[in-house]
């Protein structure tokens, strides 16, 4: 019942977050920073991202367009991608090593 009446009340707001062309900033906003990532892995991580992710200095300001540009959850969610992404990477790295003939 009550979700009806906000329903009502709320029929002609546009939620641009979730349209297309948002979607699609987010998206270039999001591989600018993790592309800035890649090309600066080299250098010491001293900034703190979400869910632990650390970036260097460098990245900053691709950081902030990111945030910017997305859902506060969408970032969080693609953040722990990115985490997850790099961890099982380097489980498989170590693993190669350590395999015998």
């Amino acid at each position: 019942m009550a979700l009806e009446a906000y329903a009502s009340q709320n029929t002609d707001k546009i939620h641009t977050d979730v349209l297309s062309q948002a979607r699609i900033s987010c998206y270039k906003a999001r591989d600018a920073f993790y592309s800035c990532l890649e090309k600066e892995s080299n250098k010491e991580p001293t900034e703190i991202a979400t869910v632990g992710l650390l970036y260097p200095v460098e990245c900053k300001k691709t950081r902030e367009e990111y945030v910017k540009q997305c859902r506060p959850t969408w970032v969080k969610h693609f953040d722990r991608q990115y985490c997850g992404k790099k961890r099982v990477q380097r489980l498989l790295d170590d693993n190669d090593s350590r395999r015998g003939v």
